[in-house]
């Protein structure tokens, strides 16, 4: 069974789940890096290209392979709740943890991050914080039906993070 890390972009989705394979020696795999790797570009890229459709379509089947690995730590990416097929596929052998966080956290954590700010593209015409607002607001039930467990990472460390997975895990 794989560990899906899911939640919007910022919440930490790719520092917990490194830490999280370290700790359980699995593989760590995140999904914007494996489709870049796979298509040879970066996600700003693929946008550029084809739009959000384009990059979601791509993104589905990036999900479904991944889907098919096993004893896995997966950062999905922050818009991959939006394709049910998507949900359908990670939850047929993993369990799906979101991360939360404030806007404002993840706002911070964004603007300090220049991966984030260089290759991320908008996904609106909103200024980042409302973007930000705006988006968590659209995908917030999608996230919690998806969801088999919720932490919210605001104000917790990673490592704290990383115990309470694990202990959650231990349960199932």
């Amino acid at each position: 069974m794989n560990i899906i890390l899911i939640g919007f972009r910022g919440t930490g989705k790719s520092t917990v789940g490194k830490l999280l394979a370290n700790r359980l020696k699995r593989v760590f795999i995140d999904s914007d890096e494996y489709i870049e790797s796979s298509t040879e570009k970066t996600i700003k890229h693929i946008f550029e290209e084809g739009g959000e459709e384009g990059f979601r379509k791509i993104e589905a089947n990036a999900i479904a392979k991944l889907s098919k690995m096993d004893n896995k730590i997966i950062a999905a990416g922050g818009g991959v709740i939006l394709k049910n097929d998507n949900v359908e596929n990670l939850k047929s052998n993993g369990f799906l943890i979101l991360l939360e966080a404030t806007p404002e956290i993840i706002h911070n954590r964004i603007t300090q991050d220049e991966k984030t700010t260089q290759q991320r593209p908008s996904l609106t015409n909103r200024k980042p914080f409302e973007e930000i607002k705006h988006l968590i607001v659209k995908r917030q039930k999608l996230y919690e039906n998806a969801a088999d467990y919720t932490i919210n990472t605001s104000y917790v460390s990673c490592e704290d993070i990383v115990n309470e997975i694990i202990t959650i895990i231990d349960k199932q």
